[in-house]
């Protein structure tokens, strides 16, 4: 009987957690500098950001909402420069019987709080007491151009090195349920997932556009690409006019219908100053949610993505949960509500879809973005003023985009009387 629990335990795992993530050289991307993405896949789906001083170094990251005292981090950068996020492994831990504590983002806001380097992370790791209770798949990054994975199990783990050119030919490491130090089976989820992230990051690399954050957001995390079927149904049913729904099986995407966030990391190069390194953060089901970026500092973090006592959410996460609940995701009755979503509320031949409105206006959010490190680069540091300047103005650009666009204000929990 016991066996048997374990293994619907173990599918269950399997059918309801997962994420996709890439870690990436520095060598290879189109400023020079590492990165991380995530795209964070989690029945806890709604997200805020925060902002920690409770360590050696401060730190930005990732959490639940209902995460009030901030006791793990799901993806992170800290003053130094340094970064970490995780995917969930199912093929590491198969010889023992040992429980998983799910300590996984315990460890990475420790790792925020005391670590500067790669070398520190794999001391935090080799202090752990055995069992760990561990079986993922951790990504760093540092601010001396350090770039790698680490598959963790009970008792030991694998470095995968994104600098070196014998594991990562083109400069990027992808990974999604399953850990290459593992076998390969009916134990781990995510190939499809893989795979398709793989062909996209290999679309950049191999032309002079390069990896960026904003490729990654817009091009990867967002895509609704099946590597299996080769099914493009944001290109396929782009013709379709406005209000004219158009359901498709939602499964094994990138994007997922368990997709709660989608982050960047953008590291910085080896000398600069590591208070450059930006996150750049849709909070919130990323189809949905519009791109905030956010550096380590003591200036608030935006409002918008902010944890917010009245939702219970962070603003733009309470929204995108919204859009996806209403206009993508709506299936009202039966199981297979989280099977099915409406591409037409997200393109159209009018470009009044979710997805084009969204990234229209993220388009400027970039640019502005760009133009501020632009300026902080020449200057060595990030300015202060600049900060919090954007800050405000993030918060009131976007709060009025979700007003305008879609009827839905950020800061007052009054848009769902527009239904009745």
């Amino acid at each position: 009987m016991k066996k048997i629990f374990l293994l619907l335990f173990f599918f269950y795992l399997l059918t309801s957690w997962g994420c996709t993530t890439a870690v990436i050289s520095g060598k290879y991307t189109r400023d020079g500098r590492p990165m991380l993405w995530k795209n964070r896949d989690t029945r806890a789906i709604n997200n805020a950001l925060r902002y920690f001083d409770d360590g050696k170094y401060a730190y930005v990251g990732l959490v639940n909402s209902k995460d009030t005292e901030g006791k793990s981090i799901w993806i992170g950068l800290n003053s130094e420069g340094f970064a970490i996020m995780n995917s969930a492994s199912y093929n590491l831990n198969l010889d023992n019987d040992d429980e998983r504590n799910g300590w996984e983002g315990r460890i990475m806001k420790k790792a925020l709080a005391t670590c500067k380097t790669l070398a520190d992370f794999e001391a935090l790791l080799d202090q752990l007491p055995r069992p760990t209770g561990l079986e993922a798949n951790f990504g760093v990054i540092d601010a001396s151009g350090g770039a790698a994975y680490y598959e963790v199990n009970n008792y030991k783990y694998v470095k995968f090195d994104a600098n070196d050119p014998a594991i990562a030919p083109f400069g990027y490491i992808i990974r999604t349920n399953y850990s290459h130090s593992g076998p390969f089976g009916l134990e781990s989820s995510g190939y499809i997932r893989y795979n398709a992230a793989n062909e996209l990051f290999y679309n950049a690399v191999s032309t002079y556009e390069g990896i960026t954050a904003q490729y990654i957001q817009k091009h990867v995390a967002k895509n609704l690409y099946h590597y299996l079927t080769k099914d493009k149904p944001m290109i396929t049913y782009y013709h379709l006019p406005p209000e004219t729904p158009k359901y498709i099986h939602f499964r094994d995407y990138i994007a997922r219908p368990i997709t709660a966030s989608s982050v960047v990391v953008e590291g910085v190069k080896k000398g600069e100053n590591p208070s450059l390194a930006t996150l750049w953060a849709n909070v919130g089901f990323p189809l949905a949610s519009v791109i905030v970026p956010v550096w380590v500092t003591k200036i608030d973090l935006p409002k918008i993505v902010r944890y917010d006592n009245v939702l219970q959410d962070s603003p733009i996460s309470y929204a995108a949960t919204w859009l996806k609940k209403y206009k993508i995701m709506n299936i009202r009755w039966g199981k297979v509500d989280h099977q099915y979503i409406n591409i037409n509320a997200l393109v159209n031949v009018k470009e009044t879809g979710i997805d084009q409105i969204i990234k229209k206006h993220e388009k400027i959010i970039y640019a502005k973005t760009y133009d501020l490190l632009e300026k902080w680069h020449a200057k060595g540091k990030p300015v202060k003023k600049d900060i919090k300047e954007m800050y405000d103005w993030l918060d009131g650009y976007i709060s009025d985009m979700y007003h305008r666009e879609f009827r839905i204000d950020l800061f007052e929990n009054t848009h769902q009387n527009h239904l009745k």
